[in-house]
């Protein structure tokens, strides 16, 4: 039903592309994520949570259709619906249907809990293409209570010792989850200019996030030593952000979970929080989709397609061309 192009991903039967790699007539995103949305397509449709941090994504005049999780439509004679991916706001799996036969397009995916996005939602198919970013069985993600707690203890101890606490994470995503689980109450909470924007549209879908202030040299000179910062990994950062006491770096991502993971990458320490499926998510979602067929990309495919053959499925890497990673060296 799907073949990969020089484009992406291409239905002919329905004559449109998902996630494409370059401009088309017709671009189905499962999320916002630059790697997965590009700009220069004629028209877009996605899950309707999405519709506004892929706005942000895109240009103002790029012409947007936001699909509600669950409704059908159709293009030619597929049969086309969103389906909560767990990844981030409005991040879908997208099911088509053409004479029988059901695919599920999977983009990127968690089972872990977070508040700031609709939770995972198996769907059954016929043939199921899944992400493996963190496709090896090292990859076991500890309970995101207690990373929250750890960050917690991490900017406490270093507000203490009069030191201000810089976290580094991705603009979309991962800064809103982690402002989730964070009280101003414990300190001024800062964040680079360029997480507002998605900042915004998580708030327009109602998602419930911590009032924040946007970092500049100002408002450090009173918060320095208190603060904990928001940035993306290799942003800009104000000159007078060492505090009294110095400054903490951490990062929080996947890559956090091996030791050379959390080296070259400029911090004191790292938090395993990751917006993707770990090896026991990953294997726990391809199961619930009753597929017989997987086709695997985005990772360490090889070590996912052995296992999943020695499960007696028909599974295959699904080739494709580098990507270009959401604001960084890896997806986090």
């Amino acid at each position: 039903m799907l073949v990969n192009t020089p484009n992406g991903l291409y239905c002919p039967a329905g004559d449109f592309h998902v996630d494409p790699r370059r401009g088309v007539e017709r671009a189905l995103i499962t999320h916002a994520h630059s790697d997965h949305a590009r700009s220069g397509s004629q028209g877009y449709w996605c899950a309707q949570p999405g519709l506004g941090v892929l706005r942000e994504r895109l240009k103002p005049s790029a012409a947007i259709t936001g699909v509600a999780y669950g409704q059908s439509l159709r293009f030619k004679d597929v049969q086309i619906s969103f389906h909560p991916a767990g990844h981030v706001l409005g991040s879908a799996q997208i099911r088509l249907e053409h004479r029988g036969e059901v695919w599920v397009v999977s983009g990127d995916y968690k089972l872990q809990p977070d508040p700031t996005c609709t939770p995972f939602e198996p769907v059954r198919c016929h043939t199921f293409i899944t992400e493996c970013t963190f496709g090896l069985p090292i990859y076991q993600w500890p309970t995101p209570e207690s990373v929250f707690h750890a960050i917690r203890s991490w900017w406490q101890s270093n507000s203490q010792a009069a030191r201000t606490s810089v976290l580094h994470a991705y603009s979309l995503g991962k800064a809103q989850r982690l402002l989730s689980g964070l009280d101003p109450a414990q300190g001024p909470l800062l964040v680079h200019g360029s997480i507002l924007p998605a900042l915004r549209a998580y708030r327009a879908e109602g998602i419930c996030l911590p009032e924040v202030e946007r970092l500049s040299e100002e408002r450090l000179r009173t918060a320095a030593g208190r603060a904990l910062v928001i940035t993306p990994p290799q942003a800009d950062e104000p000159a007078s952000l060492v505090g009294p006491g110095g400054v903490s770096r951490a990062f929080a991502s996947g890559w956090m979970h091996v030791r050379g993971g959390r080296q070259g990458r400029g911090s004191d320490t790292g938090f395993v929080l990751s917006d993707h499926a770990d090896w026991p998510g990953l294997t726990q979602a391809i199961q619930a989709t009753n597929a017989r067929r997987i086709l695997v990309t985005h990772g360490s495919t090889r070590p996912l397609v052995r296992w999943l053959r020695e499960k007696g499925l028909d599974a295959a890497s699904l080739e494709a061309p580098a990507r270009v990673v959401e604001e960084g060296s890896a997806p986090s």
